[in-house]
């Protein structure tokens, strides 16, 4: 019995050292492994443990217009960041900091002591403050140099251009846009570190540097946005009105040369409100960013009703807003009939100063009437009758059908943010009398931007272009990336149409309505519009013109829109000479002259 326990314990001894050996074997096995084949791995994950990284931001791509001039560039500035486990001298880092940064000592304080990785007092700082931050040699202070974007022409083409954030990235307009080629790709600065988180001089910094973004030349000729814009800000001031868009195009492609939205706004400052804009009282809001003090227009209106002012500001109505075009649409109703066959240039109208339409009497805008006249004169007077007869002969069916063939139920695709698309009766409810105010621009809404495009496409043979901006991008060398493509829709009119039209609209000018945009020696095309805003009976008003030269052979085409002007508002008499007055500069720049002349 005696035996047989000891041999049971042998065997116990025996299976409990074999099942130790197995367990040891196994550990030393992977030691091993551990040790020689992922001695890399295990290397790189210590590394990382005691790396601290900070990041570089990338140069952003320049925006460039069509002559060379560079309109968005990019200026060093500087990131001061604190770094908690290596400042020494808390009491003179907080006290430098304050003083050249121009923050508050709490602000300061409160980072400074705020036990983190890396903290981030400030950025964007001018380089010439952060080389002296950087002289003062304070350990636990880090300077690293970055961008900051900046604009050379301050408010020029501002709703247009767009800016950019504390990010550097896109916010509105083609910097947001084009983002992608914009923007680049930001680099990393990393330091060793020892476990107390104090960086190793021994060790070093090491870089993985930055990609510069792409530049974007852009079709704009800052010539003309610079003259147009002068025109804009003329025009509110004399009318006082609230405010003027201008778009300058050339018809044939869709690139737009300019385009004004006044009153525009800083792009250096962009969080800043005009002085003249109201203050709503409330909480004061906060600066932009890193502890700065808003300014005081900003400071007393609360957070939504701060970003409201802002949003206001930033809107660039050429493309984000609608209206009720009034008589320049005629252009379309004209182009429609034509096509249609309801009217020819020969057909005959009489205007008694009225049309009747089911119960509803509908006004011309000469009251007395323009009696008998052919179709040519009813276009050249405006004749709102004329229209309405031309209207209902299409049919509700088939101008429902032209508005979608002329492209208006789509939006153009212009490369700009917030394009609104036209606010349209259902086909449905279109009846004899929405029909009869449809043909000349009233009961539905449409943006300046879709106006003069689908004018384009009648003026210049039937193709609808895109209208845009960028024209091709480029590498910081200037070797080319990309060339961008816009899509063409042909056949939009026929070319005897679009050659009516042409004739027409250049009577309007030569002899019509649109006389005060005529320039000798040059055929001009145009339409003048005078509609009154919603809702009717406040006398408030916007006039516009949209003139197109030389007119038989459209190279550039544009329209003036003055919106709630103050004393004169019909858009022949204010609008019209704006284009002129444009025309007159920008043609002979162009070499665009009248091709009859040759």
């Amino acid at each position: 019995m005696v035996e047989n326990n000891r041999t049971y314990i042998r065997k116990k001894i025996v299976v409990v050292f074999f099942l130790c050996a197995f367990v040891l074997v196994g550990l030393f096995g992977r030691l091993f492994y551990l040790m020689v084949w992922r001695t890399d791995y295990y290397s790189q994950l210590a590394t990382q443990l005691h790396e601290r990284e900070r990041s570089i931001k990338a140069a952003r791509g320049r925006i460039i217009d069509r002559n060379g001039t560079v309109i968005a560039d990019n200026r060093t500035v500087c990131t001061v960041s604190v770094i908690h486990n290596q400042i020494e001298d808390p009491e003179a880092i907080i006290k430098l900091l304050t003083e050249e940064l121009g923050l508050t000592e709490e602000y300061v304080r409160k980072r400074v002591e705020k036990y983190s990785s890396i903290e981030r007092i400030k950025s964007n700082v001018d380089k010439e403050i952060g080389d002296r931050i950087r002289e003062a040699d304070l350990a636990g202070v880090k300077v690293d140099e970055d961008y900051k974007r900046y604009y050379p022409y301050d408010d020029l083409a501002s709703k247009v251009l767009g800016f950019t954030g504390s990010d550097n990235q896109g916010i509105i307009g083609l910097e947001v846009i084009y983002e992608e080629y914009l923007a680049g790709k930001s680099g990393t600065i990393l330091t060793v570190t020892d476990a107390r988180g104090v960086e190793v001089d021994e060790a070093g910094e090491s870089r993985i540097e930055p990609i510069d973004g792409s530049d974007l030349h852009i079709s704009m000729d800052m010539n003309i946005q610079s003259y147009a814009t002068q025109l804009a800000y003329q025009a509110m001031e004399t009318k006082e009105a609230e405010s003027v868009s201008i778009i300058v195009m050339n018809p044939q492609n869709g690139e737009i040369l300019a385009m004004v939205n006044t009153p525009e706004f800083d792009l250096n400052h962009p969080y800043e409100l005009p002085v003249e804009e109201p203050a709503e009282g409330g909480e004061a809001a906060s600066g932009e960013e890193n502890g700065e003090s808003a300014t005081a227009d900003v400071a007393e209106l609360t957070g939504e009703e701060l970003q409201n002012a802002l949003n206001k500001m930033w809107r660039n109505g050429c493309i984000n807003d609608t209206y009720e075009p009034g008589s320049t649409f005629k252009v379309i109703t004209a182009a429609a009939g034509l096509e249609s066959g309801a009217v020819s240039k020969s057909s005959s109208f009489y205007c008694p100063g009225y049309v009747m339409v089911e119960d509803r009497r509908i006004r011309c805008h000469k009251t007395t009437g323009h009696g008998s006249e052919d179709f040519v004169h009813a276009t050249m007077n405006s004749c709102n009758p004329a229209f309405v007869t031309v209207g209902l002969s299409v049919g509700r069916d088939a101008f429902y059908d032209y508005f979608k063939q002329f492209g208006l139920l789509t939006k153009t695709g212009v490369d700009l943010p917030g394009e609104a698309g036209t606010i349209m009766h259902k086909k449905e409810n279109i009846e004899a009398v929405e029909l009869a105010t449809m043909s000349f621009g009233q009961s539905f809404q449409i943006s300046p931007i879709q106006l003069v495009t689908t004018i384009s496409s009648i003026v210049n043979g039937g193709n609808r272009v895109t209208p845009h901006f960028g024209v091709e991008v480029t590498d910081k060398d200037g070797n080319l990336v990309e060339t961008l493509q816009y899509p063409v829709t042909t056949g939009i009119v026929s070319e005897e149409t679009s050659a009516t039209m042409r004739e027409i609209l250049e009577m309007v000018v030569s002899e019509g309505g649109g006389k005060n945009a005529a320039i000798e020696g040059v055929a001009i095309g145009g339409k003048t519009a005078t509609s009154e805003t919603l809702p009717r009976g406040r006398g408030v008003y916007i006039a516009s013109f949209v003139g197109f030269a030389p007119a038989d052979n459209p190279q550039v085409i544009a329209i003036a829109i003055i919106n709630h002007p103050k004393g004169q508002y019909y858009g022949g008499v204010i609008a019209a000479p704006i284009v002129r007055q444009l025309f007159e500069n920008i043609l002979p720049y162009l070499g665009i002259m009248d091709y009859n002349e040759e």
